[in-house]
Order: structure tokens, then C-alpha cells, then sequence
């Protein structure tokens, strides 16, 4: 799993200065931060909507290979906007994680208290 995200970030990292033609995510980040955002924004908007759709469990829903599937597809979307973001912020996706490291065995009563 980790081999997948150093991968995307390398890629991600390389094209923060490529032309905008070359690629979707130059063109991101040629765009800017305001539109990167707002990329992530919709991308949380859509995987809200997939994961409350997938608690229909009807016929339609399978049919259409929604539901659970769709959930993964639009969360992918978002972390890959949301790390759009952070290269162009100059962070990474280690980042993230050392935060989430560093919480793991804290209490999150107690991590949210110690925020003031």
C-alpha cells in the first residue's frame, strides 16, 4: 500500500512545475491552491453522497454496480485531490501519516482536548 502512495507522490511532486499541457495534475497545480481546494471540496461532497446511496441496498443499486464500489471510487478521487493538495503545498503524504502516528494509543477525547 505504501509502495502505491510514494509512487503517486513522486509523480505528483515531479508535475508541480511541468507544463500545464503535459498533464491533469500540472494543469492543478498551474491552477492554484483556490482550485485545488475546490476540487477536494466537490471530491468530499461526492464520496458523502456514494457512501450514503450505498446504504440503499436495492435491486437498482446492484444493477448499476453502485453502492459499495462507488464509495472506494469517489473516496480514491478525494485522496488523490487531497493529495494534489499537499504536494502543492510542499508536504506529503508522510506528513499525514507521522500526525497520525503520533496519535495512535491517544485518546481522541484527550487528542481533541489538548487542541485548547
Amino acid at each position: 500500500m505504501s509502495d502505491i502512495i510514494q509512487r503517486l507522490t513522486e509523480i505528483l511532486n515531479s508535475r508541480r512545475e511541468a507544463a500545464p499541457d503535459s498533464s491533469y495534475v500540472a494543469q492543478l497545480h498551474k491552477k492554484g491552491l483556490d482550485h485545488i481546494l475546490k476540487k477536494v471540496g466537490e471530491e468530499s461532497a461526492e464520496v458523502l453522497i456514494a457512501a450514503k446511496a450505498s446504504e440503499r441496498d436495492d435491486a437498482l443499486h446492484q444493477v448499476q454496480g453502485k453502492g459499495l464500489d462507488a464509495v472506494v471510487y469517489e473516496t480514491a478521487d478525494l485522496w488523490f485531490h487531497t493529495m494534489v493538495m499537499l504536494s502543492h503545498l510542499g508536504l506529503e503524504p508522510a506528513d499525514v501519516l507521522n500526525e497520525l502516528d503520533r496519535r495512535f494509543g491517544l485518546s481522541g477525547i484527550d487528542e481533541k482536548a489538548s487542541r485548547g
